[in-house]
């Protein structure tokens, strides 16, 4: 077991500054004064790889045997971690080999090739690419370059604290995203040795929260899945060595939701005019979701900007939640009469206020149900307030701001009911995005059972989602489930789902 003091050795004579850069402490003027706490990004976005994991993977290799460095070295990534292998390799004169999916997009082929790095494309997934890197390794003799587990990776990580303290002494509070547990581990241990009173806290996408299952085990656990939104920190086990430090040395464990992601990442556009990639803005997510749940006020914080190799096509569902996620969005689902006037009637009820979305289409000859999405200056407490109002105006309204199938499909699919009555179950599956992902889906699902609603959307990230109906009789329920377990799809019953029943269902419950 390292000791904490042969932790500071490592970190405080660390060759990382040969290859990255000292990144800067950025504050943000305008998110430090609505949170009323001095708020600064550490650029890590900045360094020439675009991400931290450049540093834990040139201390890694600069410190490898004359005899290791000659035979090469090896790692499996689809991410920043390939890259930082890649680049580090290239200014130490040693050959790399990266290990991709082959469904890993070109962009970063191409930035893993630039940087001087062997790609090797094989399997469709990032444990298949592992599995091959693993054999490579013991083929051709490479040594392999760990993400996260490794005592020279975290102390190469940990650079990042020594210069967090050299930039300012006064630092109160330090957020750090959390995947594997290497970026954590290596800031937590310098920090906390040099100002034990120091807060440093851990964040993690409740998608994939490895840390907090480890601590609530005792021990690094397996996700049964993870979430895919923030792919630099999908992660389904923590590190051995990494857990341990994590809990030995981190104050406390934050987990925010995408859409607290989304609003950070439109917090750092606003402040900064850059964009981080998801994982890159879930340590100030973290530092948002501590401040208002601990009431903290004054404290002078900081969090780590990991990265911002963003995927392009991803920013259209930022976009979309980030309001949200910073609570000034609100979606409702309300009932109103079929009549003349009953438009002009709930609007009046609504009040001058900024309407951002609002569907409807004729479906009952007696009620129509509307999608509407308002715009909010107050957070919660005003769309508690706007739906008491319609409630007290004779309109029964539903809450669907934090419905997930209300977000990610129903918003895009009003338009009425079927035309006849359907004995029909709703379902939502997710499975990973690659090249012909979607009909190979349909065809695993076959044709035994009626498809009566379908709902496709890929939101730029590894993964698809699916909403999706079948005509079910009651007495095919059961084998229609087996059979989804056989398939082996990860998937939900959305039945009784209220977005569905207001907006799609046959027969709305009433």
């Amino acid at each position: 077991m390292v000791s904490a003091a042969e932790y500071l050795r490592k970190i405080l004579l660390s060759p990382v500054y040969e290859a990255a850069r000292v990144t800067p402490l950025q504050t943000l003027k305008k998110l430090s004064e609505r949170l009323g706490n001095h708020v600064a990004l550490k650029r890590e976005d900045l360094q020439p790889v675009h991400s931290f994991k450049l540093r834990g993977a040139y201390h890694k290799i600069a410190t490898l045997s004359a005899e290791q460095k000659a035979r090469g070295v090896i790692a499996a990534s689809a991410g920043n971690h390939a890259q930082g292998v890649a680049l580090s390799a290239a200014k130490l004169g040693i050959k790399a080999t990266i290990v991709m999916p082959t469904t890993t997009p070109d962009i970063k082929v191409d930035a893993v090739r630039r940087h001087g790095g062997l790609v090797v494309l094989h399997g469709n997934n990032f444990d298949e690419a592992y599995a091959e890197s693993r054999r490579l390794a013991e083929l051709e003799g490479y040594t392999p370059i760990p993400p996260f587990d490794d005592i020279e990776v975290i102390a190469g990580q940990g650079t990042i604290g020594k210069e967090l303290l050299e930039q300012d002494t006064h630092l109160t509070h330090v957020f750090v995203p959390v995947g594997g547990g290497g970026l954590a581990a290596g800031v937590a241990i310098y920090l906390k040795q040099l100002l034990p009173d120091i807060k440093v806290i851990g964040v993690e996408s409740d998608g994939s929260a490895c840390l907090k299952a480890a601590m609530t085990a005792g021990k690094p656990v397996s996700l049964d899945r993870v979430s895919l939104f923030a792919d630099g920190v999908a992660v389904r086990r923590i590190g051995e060595e990494t857990f341990r430090l994590c809990d030995q040395y981190l104050d406390d464990v934050v987990t925010v939701s995408n859409d607290q992601i989304c609003a950070a990442l439109k917090d750092i556009f606003d402040d900064c005019r850059a964009i981080a990639e998801p994982s890159g803005a879930l340590s100030l997510a973290g530092l948002k979701a501590y401040c208002e749940r601990e009431q903290v006020k004054g404290g002078r914080m900081a969090a780590v900007l990991s990265g911002a190799n963003v995927n392009f096509h991803s920013l259209r569902y930022v976009s979309e939640r980030c309001e949200i996620g910073e609570k000034r969005e609100g979606m409702l689902a309300v009932t109103i009469p079929e009549r003349k006037g009953a438009f002009l009637d709930f609007c009046r009820n609504l009040g001058p206020r900024m309407v951002t979305e609002f569907n409807y289409r004729y479906s009952d000859p007696e009620q129509a149900a509307l999608f509407v999405s308002v715009r909010l200056t107050g957070g919660e407490e005003e769309l508690g307030q706007i739906q008491r109002q319609l409630e007290e105006g004779g309109y029964p309204v539903v809450n669907m701001t934090e419905s997930e199938l209300a977000k990610n499909h129903v918003r895009y699919m009003i338009g009425g009911r079927p035309a006849r009555a359907l004995c029909e179950r709703l379902y939502s599956f997710k499975f990973p995005e690659q090249p012909g992902a979607l009909i190979r889906f349909l065809e695993t699902l076959g044709c035994r059972w009626n498809i009566s609603l379908f709902h496709y959307r890929n939101h730029g990230a590894d993964y698809g989602r699916v909403l999706c109906a079948f005509e079910l009789p009651d007495e095919d329920v059961s084998a229609f489930h087996d059979y989804l377990h056989e398939i082996g799809y990860d998937w939900n019953e959305m039945s009784d789902d209220p977005a569905y029943r207001s907006f799609l269902a046959s027969s709305p419950r009433r």
